[in-house]
């Protein structure tokens, strides 16, 4: 009874353990992923700006290019 026991606490402390080790994991994850939306926000307000300058730019080309 007494090993069982003890088996029965190492094996919840392996758990408390992962579980620790996943809410960090998590953690971090969502850092991560925020951090990557937010550039892929930025780099679509980047694309949108260079998109406009190029639209300038080719309606300012005169049209009877050769």
């Amino acid at each position: 009874m007494e090993s069982q026991l003890h088996a029965l606490e190492i094996k919840l402390a392996q758990l408390l353990a992962m579980s620790t080790q996943l809410r960090a994991e998590n953690h971090q994850l969502r850092q991560d992923l925020a951090q990557a939306h937010s550039q892929h926000r930025v780099m679509g307000d980047n694309m949108d700006a260079a998109s406009a300058r190029l639209e300038k730019i080719l309606l300012s080309l005169p049209d009877d290019l050769p």
